[in-house]
């Protein structure tokens, strides 16, 4: 039961992808899928841990000095108390398969594609008890917004697998998998991965430091009109905010945020497999904006930041202002309150992309190739290094003995 607080890549990946959705029709064989995803996995992993982790950066070089070990003041008590309680629920093969060393290479895979092969334990494959300490370790580490969200994408695949002629072999509610890096501790690193289609939660601790990201949200569709969860909708607010403020901009502010207003694909860069992106600042820079536009783009950051719990929210809000002046807004599509588009916003220590995307698992219902509404890819990183809490797991070990 969820507890009360639920009352590009490469060319290569694309060329990978292209056309999942065809033959992924009244597929029903589980070894020839399990076939198929292992195949196209092992491309993936080839293409994107090919090179040693470096982070995304603007030019290739890493900003030093940005994520100091610190004190925050975050209590981090409960996370480690819910990884510890999961852990304890696993059966010894379960959690050998589930827990890895702290600096393991599982951190860096995940996908946000459906056919991505996972590591660790499901949601399926638990028991009534381990999905009970699953969602305690997710109520500890999320904020009640973060962990309906969690539970909405979930859901929202279940729909994805209904829509698809009750295809539960590829979607599901129960296709999220839970590893643990490291072992819970108050003093020395440590962390979890959540990883499924659309829903990435990559959250490392340090003392009272907590590194979420990369993180992914997301789904196709975004809205459940029939089904078992008919009803259920996802951000609503991180679309409608970012519509707000980009039309709360003059025209020559315009004229500078938005890079395109024919938005014809797919523009989103950050996602699976992209941890050593390079990408360049575009768009507008922040310290042109007023202070109530200023405001309006807090309020949209705090949309994805305040998935996290509270405390830790706040801590990561304060890294993010402090360099405020440095961050850039950029914007791909038109204006309209029904417009599709790309939008975002980058720093030195902060990168979020929100993007409409074109139809794949729904590629039989919507045109192909058309960008719409129903499929929403988002993505949150923390450039120079620090994703997975590896510049701060770099610090710590040059600090300490191990």
């Amino acid at each position: 039961m969820i507890s009360k607080k639920v009352l590009s890549l490469s060319a290569v990946l694309v060329v990978t992808l292209t056309g999942l959705d065809a033959d992924a029709q009244g597929q029903r064989d589980p070894a020839a899928y399990a076939e198929r995803s292992r195949t196209i996995s092992a491309r993936m992993e080839a293409s994107g841990l090919a090179d040693p982790f470096l982070g995304v950066t603007t030019d290739g070089t890493v900003t030093p000095g940005l994520f100091p070990i610190t004190r925050t003041g975050v209590d981090t008590g409960p996370v480690v108390a819910g990884a510890i309680g999961f852990l304890q629920t696993l059966t010894p093969d379960q959690r050998n398969a589930t827990q890895y060393p702290v600096d393991d290479l599982e951190w860096r895979k995940w996908g946000n594609q459906h056919i991505y092969l996972r590591q660790g334990i499901s949601f399926d494959e638990m028991n009534a008890t381990q999905r009970n300490a699953a969602w305690t370790l997710l109520d500890a580490s999320l904020s009640t917004k973060g962990l309906s969200l969690v539970a909405d994408i979930m859901r929202l695949n279940e729909t994805l697998g209904e829509l698809n002629d009750d295809n539960f072999l590829e979607y599901g509610e129960g296709k999220y998998w839970l590893t643990v890096l490291g072992e819970p501790s108050a003093s020395e690193p440590w962390g979890f991965q959540l990883d499924g289609h659309h829903l990435i939660v990559n959250f490392f601790v340090l003392g009272d430091q907590v590194v979420m990201t990369p993180a992914f949200w997301g789904s196709e569709p975004a809205v459940a009109t029939s089904g078992k969860y008919a009803g259920t909708r996802i951000m609503d607010a991180e679309q409608d905010k970012a519509l707000e403020l980009i039309n709360s901009l003059d025209a020559t502010q315009q004229s500078k945020a938005i890079l395109m207003t024919n938005k014809t694909g797919n523009n989103i860069l950050a996602q699976a497999f992209s941890d050593n992106l390079i990408l360049d600042y575009a768009g507008i820079k922040i310290s042109e904006f007023t202070p109530a536009q200023r405001s309006r783009l807090m309020d949209l950051i705090g949309l994805y930041i305040g998935n996290m719990e509270p405390d830790a929210a706040r801590a990561r809000l304060a890294e993010i202002s402090a360099h405020l002046n440095a961050t850039w807004f950029a914007w791909i599509g038109d204006t309209q309150d029904d417009s599709v588009f790309y939008y975002r916003i980058q720093s030195p220590v902060l990168l979020i992309e929100f993007d409409h995307e074109t139809p794949v698992g729904l590629s039989h219902i919507y045109p192909r190739g058309v960008p719409y509404r129903e499929h929403i890819h988002a993505v949150v990183r923390t450039p120079n290094g620090n994703d997975y809490g590896k510049d701060l797991l770099r610090q710590h070990y040059a600090t300490q003995t191990h």
